[in-house]
C-alpha cells in the first residue's frame, strides 16, 4: 500500500480488513505477529451475584481468574463521621443500616460498648431478650446467606421456601419493636420496651416447626450432586491463612478453628445457655454452607432456652438519664417529662474513656471501638466489620478458579456492603 493512500479512509479500512481476516500479511508475505494478552473483565457493580455494589477487576487467562481486585466504597456514607455529630441514642439507628441483614446484632454491639463506658449492668430480663432476638437475627442472616448463595449457582427453590420463614421472623421483630427491619429496639441500658403478650408463645410454635424447614433445605442441597460439585474444593481457606488474614465467624470456623465470641468472651445471657460451635474440616464453600446450616439449628437451641429461662422484671436500667421514662409516668410527673425532653434533645453524658467491644455477629466479629470525651456525643467511633477482612482476600481465595466458581465464592463470603463501605 502506498503511504500516500493512508489519508484515504477507504484504503485504510481495506487494509484493516485484510489484517483481521488473514493470518499472513498480503503485502509482505510473512506471518503477522499476534500479541496474546490476558483479558481484563469488570465484574459488577451491578452484577446479580455481586451481593450489593461490589466491583471486581478480574484478570483472566481464558476463564481462569489469575487476579481479582475488589473496588469498594460505592456505598460509603461516612457513618463513623456522622456518629460523631449525634448523641449516643441518636447514633443507634445508623447501626441498623450497616449490616442490614443482621440489624439487632449491630445494635447489640453499640449498646454493649456504651454500657461498658457508663459502667452499668442491665436487668437480667433485658439480657435474655437481647440474646433471644440476636439468635432470631442470626437465623435471618443465614437464611439470606444460604439461599442467595444457592440462587447464585442456579438453585432457585430454597430461596422461595426459606424466605417464607424469614418473613415470619420479620413479623416477630415488628411485634416487638414496631419495625420489620430497622428495629432500633436494643438500646444502651436495656431494650426499648418489654415484648408484647403472646409473642413468646408464637416464637415457641415457630421454633417447633422450623427444624423441618431446615430438613427440607438440606434435602434439596446437602447431598445434591450439582451443589456439591459447585461448592466442594472451591474457595479453600487454610486454617493458618484464615488466622493470618483476620477472618472470623463462619469463614474461620469453616477452616476448622473453633472460635466463637459467644463462648470465649460471653456477653448478655450467652454464659447461661448451652450450645455447640460447628466447625468444618476442608475450609471450602461446602463446609461453610454446612456450618451455617448447623448454626441455625444451634440458634434454635439457644432460642428455646431463652424462652424457658426468661425471667420476670424490668427491661431497662432504672435511670431516667440513660433510658427515657415510661409514657404513663410522663403524664403524672413533671420531672419525668423534663427528663424525657432533655434525654432526646441533649442526650446523656458518658465518662471519658475508650473501649473496644466485639460481638459474634452472624457474619463474624462485629466490633465497636468507642472513644468518649465526657460529652453527650462520641469523640470517635470505629466499626470493625467482619466482611471487610473477608472481601480483602478475594484474590487469594479465588486464584486459579473459573468465573462460575468466583460467583460461588462471593456467595459463601456472605458480604453486605452497608458494613464494608460504612
Amino acid at each position: 500500500m502506498d503511504p500516500d493512500d493512508l489519508g484515504n479512509p477507504k484504503e485504510v479500512f481495506k487494509l484493516l480488513d485484510r489484517m483481521n481476516t488473514s493470518t499472513f500479511d498480503g503485502d509482505f508475505g510473512y506471518p503477522r505477529e499476534k500479541k496474546i494478552d490476558n483479558m481484563i473483565l469488570n465484574f459488577g457493580p451491578n452484577h446479580p451475584a455481586a451481593h450489593g455494589v461490589l466491583r471486581l477487576i478480574l484478570k483472566l487467562e481464558g476463564e481462569v481468574v489469575i487476579k481479582a481486585v475488589p473496588h469498594i466504597g460505592l456505598l460509603h456514607r461516612a457513618t463513623e463521621k456522622l456518629i460523631e455529630y449525634k448523641t449516643y441514642t441518636q447514633a443507634l439507628p445508623y447501626f441498623d443500616r450497616l449490616d442490614y441483614v443482621s440489624m439487632m446484632c449491630n445494635e447489640q454491639a453499640w449498646s454493649l460498648a456504651v454500657e461498658k463506658l457508663l459502667g452499668i449492668d442491665i436487668p437480667p430480663r433485658a439480657k435474655w431478650i437481647r440474646t433471644l432476638f440476636a439468635e432470631l437475627t442470626r437465623i435471618q442472616n443465614h437464611i439470606m446467606g444460604i439461599t442467595t448463595h444457592a440462587l447464585d449457582v442456579g438453585a432457585m427453590t430454597p430461596f422461595f421456601w426459606m424466605f417464607e420463614e424469614r418473613e415470619k421472623l420479620f413479623e416477630f421483630s415488628e411485634r416487638a419493636s414496631g419495625a420489620r427491619m430497622h428495629a432500633n429496639y436494643i438500646r444502651p441500658g436495656g431494650v426499648a420496651w418489654d415484648i408484647p403478650l403472646g409473642l413468646l408463645d408464637d416464637i415457641y410454635d415457630w421454633c417447633v416447626k422450623f427444624p423441618s424447614r431446615i430438613d427440607e433445605l438440606e434435602d434439596v442441597l446437602t447431598d445434591n450432586r450439582i451443589w456439591k460439585k459447585r461448592t466442594k474444593d472451591i474457595g479453600i481457606v487454610k486454617a493458618s491463612d484464615a488466622l493470618n488474614w483476620g477472618f472470623s465467624g463462619v469463614m474461620l470456623r469453616g477452616s476448622g478453628i473453633k472460635w466463637d465470641l459467644r463462648k470465649t468472651q460471653p456477653y448478655d445471657a450467652y454464659s447461661e445457655v448451652e450450645f455447640d460451635v460447628p466447625v468444618g474440616t476442608q475450609g471450602d464453600c461446602y463446609d461453610r454452607y454446612l456450618c451455617r446450616v448447623m448454626e441455625m439449628r444451634e440458634s434454635l437451641r439457644i432460642i428455646l432456652q431463652c424462652l424457658n429461662k426468661m425471667p420476670r422484671g424490668e427491661v431497662k436500667v432504672d435511670d431516667q438519664k440513660i433510658m427515657p421514662p415510661n409514657r404513663a409516668e410522663m403524664k403524672e410527673s413533671m420531672e419525668a417529662l423534663i427528663h424525657h425532653f432533655k434525654f432526646f434533645t441533649e442526650g446523656f453524658q458518658v465518662p471519658p474513656g475508650h473501649v473496644y467491644v466485639p460481638t459474634e455477629a452472624p457474619k463474624g466479629e462485629f466490633g465497636v471501638y468507642l472513644v468518649a470525651d465526657g460529652t453527650s456525643k462520641p469523640y470517635r467511633c470505629f466499626i470493625r466489620a467482619p466482611g471487610f477482612a473477608h472481601l480483602a482476600k478475594i484474590h487469594d481465595i479465588s486464584y486459579m478458579h473459573l468465573i462460575p466458581d468466583l460467583v460461588a465464592i462471593i456467595g459463601t463470603l456472605d458480604v453486605v456492603f452497608g458494613e464494608i463501605d460504612r
